[in-house]
């Protein structure tokens, strides 16, 4: 089992028990991994004026996770994932209600496939992270400025996803949350799906995720309907070796389908409203620059409904490798909201709270 010395008393505990509940043969394996990340905010642009502040996982939520496999014969193996994520500036665990906040699911691989059930990332975030965005949706330059990367088009509860193998550079998946609603099988499940080619340079992908709003009533409240939301992005990069590029658009229709980052109205006066016919685009570049990475996009969001609360937005960063595991940061975003738009310079970890913003910070990986 591998170990690290940030490891709490309770994360110990945990890995003991893992430790002592698996099999002890040679095909069995433990490993304790994570993301300590930590950075100088500052937030401009806001009602609330100014803010300077010390932020946990700018970059990438800071978090830490147990995995495991066990090699089942023929090809098969099983395997888990729990991770749960932290706050590094104040010890906190980033939810109150969850112990693995991030990603718990177990799950079997064979030559056919891979099946995973449990609490995972949705097929339009994971493309998000891994064609689209040059800032892989961290930092103050992410997708999620203006891209609808909140709530459950980020992660779902009660899941079963299917990853096929590759073939020829092709493969995909699907997911399917259940609402869990008694009386209705229909009322708050999501499915999502992705599938693309990646064969050297270059990597395409196309992503859909659809998602039922309604609440079912009980004796004492009435339903809630609010019909369907769906999101739809293709996006790709190709690596010329001196430069990588990336392309993403995005099309969003239905309530719910672009929730807001910030929903506290940012920016005062008549509070903003969430786009329900929307599109989004992107255009960004990585590029090896001395030991480090140039990294900067431009975005454009355009709401397609009355109130027309369009917002223009860009980011620029550098990220400077110390070590294999450990990296320092500096990254601008800025946005230009038209119209009333509420839209605010996020990072990985928070939504932010004005248009304008700035990451310093350190990235330790475990």
């Amino acid at each position: 089992m591998k170990h690290s010395n940030l490891a709490t008393p309770l994360v110990t505990a945990l890995a003991l028990a893992f430790a002592a509940a698996a099999p002890v043969h040679a095909q069995s394996n433990v490993t304790i991994y994570g993301i300590a990340d930590v950075g100088i905010v500052g937030e401009r642009g806001g009602a609330d004026g100014n803010v300077t502040k010390l932020t946990s996982g700018p970059a990438a939520s800071s978090r830490i996770g147990f995995k495991g496999t066990e090699d089942l014969g023929g090809g098969l193996s099983a395997f888990f994932i729990l991770e749960a994520g932290y706050s590094i500036d104040t010890g906190a665990m980033a939810s109150s209600t969850m112990l693995f906040n991030r990603q718990a699911l177990v799950g079997l691989k064979s030559s056919a496939g891979t099946l995973m059930l449990g609490r995972q990332t949705t097929p339009y975030h994971n493309t998000l992270v891994a064609v689209a965005d040059p800032f892989a949706t961290g930092y103050a330059g992410t997708i999620k400025n203006t891209f609808p990367d909140w709530g459950t088009n980020v992660r779902t509860n009660n899941t079963v996803m299917y990853a096929s193998p590759d073939v020829r550079g092709w493969n995909g998946d699907v997911a399917y949350s259940f609402g869990e609603q008694a009386g209705s099988e229909a009322a708050g499940r999501q499915v999502g799906t992705s599938f693309g080619y990646s064969n050297g340079p270059l990597v395409v992908r196309f992503a859909y995720n659809h998602k039922n709003n309604d609440v079912v009533g009980t004796p004492t409240t009435p339903a809630v309907i609010r019909g369907s939301a769906s999101n739809k992005l293709l996006a790709a990069n190709y690596n010329f070796g001196v430069i990588k590029l990336f392309a993403a658009v995005g099309i969003d229709k239905g309530f719910n389908a672009a929730p807001l980052g910030n929903t506290s109205n940012p920016f005062g006066g008549v509070p903003p409203t969430a786009s329900t016919d929307g599109r989004e685009a992107l255009l960004g570049f990585t590029m090896p620059l001395s030991t480090g990475t140039l990294m900067a996009s431009v975005m454009r969001k355009d709401d397609r409904t009355a109130f027309n609360q369009d917002a223009n937005t860009w980011g620029v960063g550098y990220v400077y490798p110390v070590s294999k595991r450990t990296s320092l940061y500096g990254v601008y975003g800025s946005i230009s909201n038209r119209n009333g738009a509420g839209y605010t310079v996020a990072n990985n970890s928070e939504a932010g709270s004005g248009d304008r913003a700035y990451n310093l910070g350190l990235r330790h990986n475990f």
